[in-house]
């Protein structure tokens, strides 16, 4: 009986945001190693995706390690360096004990740390360095949010993007590539990969795919797909617009094995689409108090207030307080907004059902928001803000897992509205997290989101309408007034036909 195939498993996950002041440091990765990459079996995330393949295809999986972080602040570049060097150290032995056949990775490729710009590019640039790498198969999935280097694609056999914005086929994503692996495998091919930027950057609210211009950018990229089966992967790549590097922005990527003229001109065509759709990733947002003004006027609920200002799910510190503020204002009750603020939680300590305290809520994160509400809110329930994810297909699962930690968590009311103060913020991105807390959304009027796109997974199916508002903060959609230092030029629409 022939042996089994040995792949090596690895993980490395965190989109960064270069314009908030925050530093991401080790203490905010959640760090698998060894047989506990093994155990995301199960789970509904990218890596469990790729154990499923690895099942079905007799492998035998030799696990390293798994970083993986919420967006937040430029990474600490100790950090990157004790990832690799753990990776380095698993990949040797390996190599060493029996040796590989291939390498699978479960990425975001929107990392940036305090010293490299691109770490995805570097980690695969140190495997090939690697002495029996040179052309191992390498293989994994990423993020639809990643900046695309060519360094990526210069080290990489085939990377696979989700295709879906909210992150829906995440888990499939890392199966398709994971099959991909296989094929090569069995047919002893190895694909090779090109990449294009485009000279367009796009907020995230321009990166749903249910919209355009993703819309005819995923549509093209599966009929080149379809029409050159040696095409093996067409990835359309949203990009992240808050990272300040050279390649942030729009970006396409094929893996394939035919001549490569073939796999230009199938990057061409996707760059000239961008290129001709660009206006239409700028899409319109509304003004706050007209927003709360047409949901007051409106019958039935909940309407939800998109704050992608504030975007948690994009690095923003998901304390503003913008929509509190608005809601406050216009009298909205039975409504509800979550805020991650530790110390407003730790000022409820011991309070009773019904007990009031003046709290400073929210405002603490980021300078360009507005500042704390200074309230009197009323107890009403506290927890340790630990829940299980209602949607295994989300993209809070396929990064984090079947369950979430918000931290110590308490709910207040104020003047009607309902609180959700939590000690580590979450990206709203499943139900749960409302639910585990006593608050039924769905019998809401209005619900404050801080979220851009990825939210719809979760809301859509409850909400009566949504309004996308412009409020300040670091995930502004106004991306042309943001200091980008590093950005490739020009580029739409940061720098404007004129």
């Amino acid at each position: 009986m022939p042996q089994p195939r040995r792949i090596l498993l690895g993980s490395l996950f965190h989109e960064t945001h270069s314009f908030v002041d925050e530093i991401t440091r080790l203490a905010d990765f959640t760090i698998r190693r060894d047989e506990a990459l093994l155990g995301r079996r199960g789970d509904g995330s990218t890596i469990d995706g790729f154990l499923e393949v690895a099942e079905a295809e007799f492998w035998q999986v030799v696990p390293t390690v798994d970083y993986t972080a919420l967006p937040a602040g430029t990474v600490d570049h100790a950090v990157f360096a004790q990832f690799l060097s753990e990776f380095d150290a698993g990949l040797r032995a390996a190599l060493a004990a029996g040796g590989l056949d291939g390498i699978w990775l479960a990425l975001h490729g929107a990392m940036v740390t305090t010293e490299c710009p691109d770490p995805e590019g570097a980690l695969l640039a140190r495997i090939r360095a690697v002495p029996g790498c040179e052309t191992l198969p390498v293989f994994g999935v990423f993020d639809l949010h990643a900046n695309f280097t060519a360094a990526m694609a210069g080290h990489a056999n085939a990377l696979v993007a989700y295709r879906e914005n909210p992150h829906t086929d995440a888990r499939e994503a890392a199966v398709r590539s994971a099959r991909l692996l296989a094929r090569s495998l069995k047919d002893g091919v190895l694909p090779r990969m090109l990449s294009a930027n485009a000279p367009v950057i796009w907020p995230p609210t321009g990166t749903g795919t249910a919209d355009r211009p993703m819309r005819d950018l995923e549509a093209l990229a599966r009929r080149i797909e379809q029409d050159n089966p040696a095409i093996w992967a067409a990835n359309v790549v949203g990009g992240y617009s808050f990272s300040d590097v050279a390649e942030a922005g729009v970006a396409f990527a094929v893996a394939f094995t035919g001549p490569e003229a073939e796999a230009q001109d199938a990057l061409a065509r996707l760059v000239e689409t961008a290129v001709a759709q660009r206006q239409l990733g700028l899409p319109a947002e509304w003004d706050i108090d007209d927003a709360v003004t047409e949901i007051l006027r409106s019958p039935g609920g909940p309407y939800l207030i998109v704050e992608p200002a504030d975007n948690i799910g994009g690095g923003a510190p998901g304390d503003g307080t913008s929509v509190l503020r608005a809601f406050l204002r216009h009298g909205v009750t039975n409504c509800a907004v979550a805020i991650a603020d530790a110390t407003a939680v730790a000022a409820m300590a011991g309070a009773r059902p019904g007990e009031a305290r003046t709290l400073s809520i929210g405002g603490k994160g980021s300078a360009i928001a507005e500042g704390p509400v200074e309230i009197e809110a009323s107890f009403v329930a506290a927890s340790d803000g630990e829940f299980a994810l209602e949607d295994l297909n989300s993209h809070l699962a396929a990064s984090q897992g079947s369950r979430f930690s918000m931290g110590p968590s308490v709910v207040v009311e104020a003047a009607g509205v309902t609180i959700l103060l939590t000690s580590r913020k979450t990206p709203p991105f499943d139900l749960g997290q409302f639910r585990s807390q006593g608050i039924h959304p769905e019998r809401l009027k209005a619900i404050g989101v801080k979220a851009a796109v990825a939210h719809r997974r979760a809301y859509d199916k409850i909400a009566k309408g949504s309004y996308t508002v412009a409020t300040p903060g670091p995930c502004t959609s106004m991306i042309a007034g943001l200091p980008y230092t590093r950005l490739r030029r020009p580029v739409f629409p940061i720098d404007v036909e004129r």
